[in-house]
């Protein structure tokens, strides 16, 4: 299904993408994202491979542990002038690392050194993944973030993990831990609430993701929906899974897209990415994804 889905999507982008109108819902714009790791060494390449696609990208900029805020500002400044921005505070593989009072002062340093220039801040990256640490921690890390974004009046996101079939835990699969551990304010405030997905890590499940974002929907009832974060290291089908991501046609009056390729500009293991600089293919599919 996968496959057929996108040979078709495929033939139809490259022969007639500037045909195809958005769906975009009344008075929602879609996010078109892509997921910064390593800024440091490529910035022009950065910039240029963003500012050079054909519908204005969100940039996720994954903040670094143990990088101070003020290291980042010109590069978020530089990047927001011709994208707009994501933030992610914590990744979910460092969050065990962090104390509740380092946490919310690490939030409290990023809102106050680059406001302005963070449109949406990530307050809670693959939040019930099982690798973040004590739940009742996690959780205080979380709200305590959210309250911060939300006394200065920022945009929040919280980026969820879909494991259907790949926990090992029961209370981490991804609906059970939204329904016991995130406070009624968080469910009617988020501003935009994400979903983690890798069909590598879960035994290339294809989700029936129609349903699973009606019911999302059902406990965010205020919240846009989107994928947080998608990838593959599998060279062979990194092109299917942009088309198949970035295409996604999901019935549902918040969806808004997301996407946020983890490999745009570095790779799993600190190398060259996927879409930078912008000569390289795979920038160029992902540009045709985008206007579909």
């Amino acid at each position: 299904m996968k496959t057929y889905r996108w040979h078709w999507a495929k033939i139809l982008l490259i022969a007639f993408w500037s045909l195809w109108p958005l769906s975009i819902e009344a008075g929602l714009s879609k996010l078109y994202g892509v997921t910064i790791t390593n800024p440091w060494k490529q910035l022009p390449a950065i910039i240029d491979a963003l500012k050079s696609l054909a519908k204005k990208p969100t940039a996720r900029i994954v903040f670094d542990a143990g990088v101070s805020a003020s290291d980042y500002k010109n590069i978020v400044i530089q990047i927001h002038k011709v994208s707009g921005t994501m933030g992610e505070l914590v990744d979910s593989s460092e969050v065990k690392n962090y104390s509740l009072a380092q946490y919310l002062n690490r939030t409290k340093t990023y809102l106050n050194t680059l406001q302005g220039y963070i449109d949406i801040w990530e307050i809670g990256n693959e939040i019930n993944g099982e690798w973040l640490g004590n739940t009742s921690s996690v959780v205080a890390k979380m709200t305590g973030a959210y309250d911060l974004v939300k006394q200065q009046k920022g945009k929040t996101a919280l980026t969820l993990y879909y494991n259907q079939g790949c926990y090992s835990r029961a209370d981490h699969e991804m609906f059970a831990w939204v329904k016991k551990n995130i406070p009624l304010r968080m469910k009617q405030g988020l501003d935009y609430v994400f979903i983690s997905y890798y069909e590598d890590d879960c035994n290339n499940l294809e989700p029936d993701w129609p349903t699973v974002f009606q019911k999302l929907g059902s406990l965010f009832p205020n919240s846009k929906l989107g994928f947080g974060e998608c990838g593959t290291t599998n060279k062979n089908v990194k092109e299917e899974f942009i088309y198949n991501y970035y295409t996604l046609t999901i019935n549902h009056p918040r969806f808004i897209l997301g996407g946020f390729w983890w490999y745009f500009d570095s790779s799993a293991n600190g190398g060259p990415g996927d879409m930078v600089p912008k000569t390289k293919p795979l920038w160029s599919v992902l540009n045709a994804a985008i206007q579909y």
